[in-house]
Parts: C-alpha cells; sequence; structure tokens
C-alpha cells in the first residue's frame, strides 16, 4: 500500500510520496510523524529548514487545558510530550489546591533545544524526507488534492496533502505605525496559496495574535520581583519519559504600574489596533497590553510573568506584555516596571494578522468537506497556541494514512478526550477569534482528566501501530491492578485498634464500628499514603514503583470522585444515543420545513455529520434537533442502516 522506503535508498521517486505535510511547526512536525510512523512514506515541507518545531510564542509547552492536549497526544504515540520533557528547564503542576479534573502540567523549555531535539527525532525517522520550499498552490484533479507546486514551479505529487501553514498565509506584521510583510519577525510571509483557495470556493478570514517584547536577563534585577521556582520531584508529560535530576530555573513575577498604564496610552494613537490598521480580532483571552488597559481601566496593576529562554541564553519572554505600540513607547514602558527599570530589549514585541481559514470547512477528520485528501491543521483554523495546533496535526496525519488504507477514521468525541472537544468545538461553532482550550470547554472534565490521559487514549496508538506492545502491556496490567484494588478496599475493613490511632494521628475522627478502606477514603483529609504498612497488599506498602504510584493515584481519584463520575458516566452515555446517530452527507436541509430557518442555514453551512454535531451547532434549537431525530427515524426505517449511519 506504502512506499516503505529508507533515506538511503537514492532509486526512491523524490517527487511522489504518501502524504505531503506543508508547514514545520507543531501541527506539521506531529502530522509528519504519525504519517511516518504509520508506514506512509511522508515529505515535510517548510519554507525554513532551520526553524522546524519553532516556539514562536513564550517558551514552554503546557498549562491550563492545554496539558492534557499535550497528555492525550502522547498517549496515543505523538512527540510533544517527549520533546518537552527532553528540553525542559522547568516542571510545574499547575492547580494542585483544587481538584484533579484541573491539574495542569507545564513545562518552561530551552527554545533552541526544543526545536533541535524535535528536528533530530523528524530526520532520523524512517519514511520522512524535509524539503525548504514555499509552496504557492495546491495540485487538483476533480476535486481531489493530487499535490503541491512550490515556489519555482516544482511539483510534488502525495495522495494526501495537509496544510498546516501557522501564521504565515500572508502574514502582516505590525510595530506601531510601521508593517511589513512576514511569517514570524524576520521571516517571509507566503504568498498565493490562500488566493488559490479562496478561488475553489473556501472561505478566507483574517485573525490577529501578537508577543511581547525580549529582555536581556542581564540587565534585570530579579531581587525585584517573586521567584516562582519548579516542582521539587518533577511530573512528566510522556509515558516514555523516566525519572532523571533535572536542573530547573526559575521563572519570576512583576507586575505593571499606574505609571505604565500612563505610558502606554500615550502611545495609543501609534497603535495600529486602534489607529484602526490592524482590522483583524485577536485572542480574547490573551490580549495584548494595551488592550488590557483599555478593557480595564480600573484595574491598577497587572501579572506579568518572566520565562527564561533556555539554558544557555540571559534572553527571557515578557509574558502578558504582548504588544505592538512603537519602540519608544514599548521602551518606556517596560522601564517603569518594578526590576525592569534598566531592561534592555532583545527583541521588540509585535503583532500579526494572517489568513485562515474558518473550520466549519471541515470534517471531524480535518480533511476539507470542499477538496478531498486535503487537510486543515493548526492556526489557519483559527486555533492558537502550540498544542492545539500539534493536536490537530496528529489527528490529521494519522486519518490522511488510514482513509488510504480504506480503513475507519479515528475520531474522538467529547466524552473521550480534550481533543475531541477541541475538534468538535471547531467544526461546530463560529471561530470568531483565535480558539483557545479551556478546561471549561469539556462538560466531563471530571472524566478527562491529565492524570488518566493513557488509560483514556492509549489503545487507540497500539492500534494505530504508534505504541509498543510492552508499552501496551503494562497499560493492560495497571488497568487491571485498579480493579483490582478497588474490589479489594471495598473488601477490606481493618480492626478498630489497627485503622483509629491513624485516624487520630491525623485529625479524623476515629470508627466507631469497622468500615470498609473505600469508605474511609471517601474523607478529604485521607489519601492512601496514609495506610502504608496496614496490609500486606502491595497498594498499602511503601512501595516507590512508578507502576505503583500510578495506581495508587487513579485509585485514589476513583473513590474520592466516585459519586460524580458515576453521574458524568451516566451523562456520556445518554449524549451517545445522539451521537451516533449519523447525517446523510449532503443532508438537503430544504425539505425540513419544520425548523426554524436559522436552523435551516446554520445546518447547511456546517453540514454537521451526526446528530450531537448538530446539537451544538449555536442556533440549533433542542425543538429543531427533535425534528431533525424524527425524521431520522422515519427515514433509518425505510433505509439500511449500518454501524449506526444511514446509507442513503
Amino acid at each position: 500500500m506504502f512506499h516503505v522506503e529508507h533515506h538511503k535508498n537514492n532509486s526512491y521517486d523524490h517527487r511522489s510520496y504518501d502524504v505531503i505535510v506543508v508547514g514545520g511547526g507543531h501541527a506539521g512536525c506531529e502530522a509528519a510523524l504519525a504519517a511516518a510512523r504509520m508506514g506512509a512514506s511522508t515529505l515535510l515541507i517548510t519554507i525554513n529548514i532551520f526553524t522546524l518545531a519553532q516556539m514562536s510564542c513564550n517558551p514552554a509547552i503546557g498549562g491550563l487545558a492545554k496539558g492534557h492536549l499535550v497528555k492525550e497526544i502522547d498517549a496515543m504515540g505523538g512527540e510533544m510530550g517527549y520533546n518537552a520533557d527532553r528540553t525542559a528547564i522547568q516542571f510545574k503542576m499547575l492547580n494542585r489546591s483544587k481538584g484533579p479534573a484541573v491539574w495542569s502540567l507545564r513545562t518552561q523549555n530551552d527554545r533552541l533545544e526544543y526545536s533541535s531535539v524535535m528536528r533530530q527525532t523528524l530526520e532520523l525517522t524512517p519514511n520522512l524526507f524535509i524539503r525548504q520550499h514555499d509552496i504557492h498552490g495546491v495540485l487538483i484533479d476533480k476535486e481531489k488534492a493530487t499535490g503541491v507546486i512550490t515556489e519555482i514551479g516544482t511539483k510534488l505529487y502525495g495522495k494526501s496533502i495537509i496544510l498546516a501553514n501557522g501564521t504565515f498565509l500572508n502574514g502582516l506584521i505590525h510595530i506601531g505605525l510601521q508593517h511589513f510583510d512576514g511569517g514570524r519577525s524576520g521571516e517571509l510571509a507566503s504568498r498565493g496559496l490562500s488566493g488559490q483557495l479562496r478561488q475553489l470556493g473556501f472561505k478566507v478570514g483574517r485573525l490577529k495574535t501578537g508577543t511581547p517584547p525580549r529582555l536581556d536577563g542581564r540587565t534585570i534585577d530579579f531581587d525585584a520581583m517573586e521567584e516562582q521556582s519548579g516542582d521539587e520531584v518533577p511530573t512528566f508529560f510522556s509515558h516514555r519519559s523516566e525519572i532523571k535530576d533535572v536542573e530547573q530555573k526559575s521563572c519570576y513575577i512583576t507586575r505593571t504600574t499606574t505609571k505604565t498604564h500612563d505610558i502606554l496610552r500615550s502611545g495609543l494613537d501609534r497603535s495600529p489596533l486602534y489607529s484602526g490598521i490592524i482590522k483583524s480580532i485577536g485572542p480574547r483571552y490573551c490580549p495584548s497590553v494595551e488592550d488590557k488597559i483599555v478593557r480595564f481601566p480600573d484595574k491598577q496593576t497587572h501579572q506579568l510573568f518572566l520565562e527564561p529562554e533556555g539554558k544557555t541564553t540571559h534572553e527571557y519572554y515578557l509574558n502578558g506584555f504582548a504588544t505592538s505600540l512603537p519602540e519608544d513607547i514599548q521602551l518606556q514602558a517596560v522601564h517603569s516596571v518594578p526590576g525592569l527599570e534598566h531592561a534592555q530589549l532583545t527583541r521588540l514585541g509585535y503583532a500579526i494578522e494572517y489568513d485562515f481559514f474558518p473550520p466549519s470547512q471541515l470534517k471531524a477528520t480535518l480533511e476539507t468537506k470542499r477538496i478531498q485528501n486535503l487537510y486543515f491543521v493548526g492556526q489557519i483554523n483559527g486555533t492558537s497556541g502550540y498544542e492545539e495546533a500539534a493536536a490537530q496535526g496528529f489527528i490529521a496525519g494519522v486519518n490522511a494514512v488510514l482513509k488510504q488504507r480504506e480503513e475507519s477514521p479515528l475520531t474522538l468525541n467529547r466524552s473521550e478526550a480534550y481533543i475531541g472537544v477541541l475538534i468538535d468545538d471547531l467544526i461546530t461553532k463560529e471561530v470568531l477569534e483565535p480558539y483557545r482550550m479551556f478546561t471549561s470547554r469539556a462538560e466531563y472534565r471530571l472524566i478527562l482528566r491529565q492524570d488518566n490521559a493513557d488509560l483514556r487514549l492509549m489503545d487507540y496508538g497500539y492500534r494505530l501501530g504508534l505504541i509498543s506492545a510492552s508499552i501496551h502491556s503494562d497499560l493492560l496490567k495497571r488497568r487491571e491492578t485498579i480493579k483490582e484494588s478497588l474490589t479489594f478496599l471495598r473488601k477490606e475493613k481493618p480492626k478498630l485498634e489497627d485503622i483509629n490511632p491513624i485516624l487520630e494521628k491525623i485529625g479524623s475522627s476515629p470508627l466507631k464500628q469497622p468500615e470498609s478502606l473505600e469508605q474511609v477514603l471517601k474523607r478529604p483529609e485521607i489519601g492512601l499514603f496514609h495506610f502504608s504498612g496496614l496490609s500486606r497488599h502491595p497498594l498499602l506498602r511503601d512501595e516507590g514503583s512508578v507502576f505503583w504510584e500510578k495506581v495508587r493515584e487513579q485509585v485514589d481519584i476513583e473513590i474520592k470522585y466516585q459519586g460524580f463520575l458515576s453521574r458524568q458516566k451516566a451523562q456520556v452515555e445518554k449524549m451517545h444515543q445522539l451521537e451516533h446517530l449519523a447525517i446523510p452527507e449532503k443532508m438537503d436541509y430544504s425539505k425540513l420545513n419544520s425548523i426554524s430557518t436559522e436552523a435551516r442555514e446554520k445546518l447547511t453551512r456546517f453540514q454537521p455529520q451526526t446528530l450531537g454535531q448538530a446539537s451544538r451547532i449555536l442556533g440549533v434549537s433542542p425543538s429543531d434537533i427533535a425534528v431533525l431525530m424524527m425524521w431520522l427515524s422515519r427515514k433509518s426505517s425505510r433505509k439500511n442502516v449500518s454501524r449506526g449511519t444511514l446509507d442513503e
């Protein structure tokens, strides 16, 4: 089926591949690695081969909700989490004071090392080739993508084309009233591709994002700031990472002042954002610093977070200070911040406008509805963030290969993964601003914790051939051990003279009659570790193996949140009834006179694949869904039903 060739084979056709990935950012790297590891001959094309997997914004991976995405990518055999662990200079588990559903791992990373290690991984992957080109067009034959055209007119052929162009499509950089072409500062924009896709009938929009200035750490007074060190015992993203000593670097917190805000206001007349030069919409949840002072005029200060750029550089990233104001205002404003009075800027902040394709034009596989075998991933779908991009890239790379094999696609639903939430949101909702993942977007977030990503998703990775048999075997053993441990705790009732001294020591009420350990563990102040040595069962031994640490963590959470988990699982079962009822392709909603005009318009535009997707489209009411469900039920009684889909 696939051209499984090694790099040393000089007879290989260097113009024809199974999968061509355009763009070497986080989305493109995951797409290319997934496809190549599944056996497909894969070509990764990038404008600049030296900036593969570039961390264009902050030098960090993960964070609130984003860490969940990284863990899920890793559970299925992706690379981002492992690369982040290998190049980390700080590990921090966020939200530890809250429930496990919102715990989120974040690493600070060495920016240059992250890119170079990922490039090495790409170059050592069999079936994967890299070329430096600017792609000006996609080859189309009878509404199917068949290849790409480079800037010098070279035609490269592929059975599947994945576009992961980031902010490079017609990118325009703004600093004050000055603006110039660029995909990133110092790199050329990509021209021509957007225009061709628009001519093919794709809707194209414009979005904006921005980045803050970088500073020379030798000129920063860290004593005037609050130090933020990493976790003493690191938690890793990847199941492949082993316990090791990591020399961690600290981050620092400072704040803007009223003087800072006055300086920023004085430059608003030269702001591209407020002078009308920038017309695109930026990320609401990560506004520029000038936008903050306008939107929140009563707030006296805003927190800033200084992040080290690497192990061997003095450069720091000034998180929270994204700006496109002119140079003189940037300098004055930075110098008004405590600890930054004498800071030297190594790079100015800037804003960038770029083309994107509203993702309602995509299927759940991330293949476009208009052109077969053409996939869109990453920021060109209107998302922001490395992690959101990487998740899309992985799914598209896998699905491109599965389609060529004529196998069922990989589509994750909202109750299975944050990746499922991400893609479902993109294809069923209007993207009016850069999309960012939050835990609040996941209605089943207690089930979709970052700690159980492998238990939820590793079976998929194993079936795809991206997870080894030994790793999967360990997962199956752990899953069974968790089940057995829960049964043991349900049955085990220690003697009062054994358990009460333990309870009294930690300030918990003693028992008046024997109770199961499961019941006692429901008390919020009690954990499994309190009962170490109470029984000879390995769950209660003082054993520090990674295997048993993972088992104990899952058992503790399962018991403490048993009621909540049961309710969420019942909700999931109810939703699956809608989720698995498929809607025929190219459905003619104009025939459904019983639904609202708005619903007909939205359903026609989004063309949902299931009733569940239809129910989440803004403007489609529950009564519209009821009508659609009745219509589908009548239709299914007259036509064959196969695997939960309606055959037309």
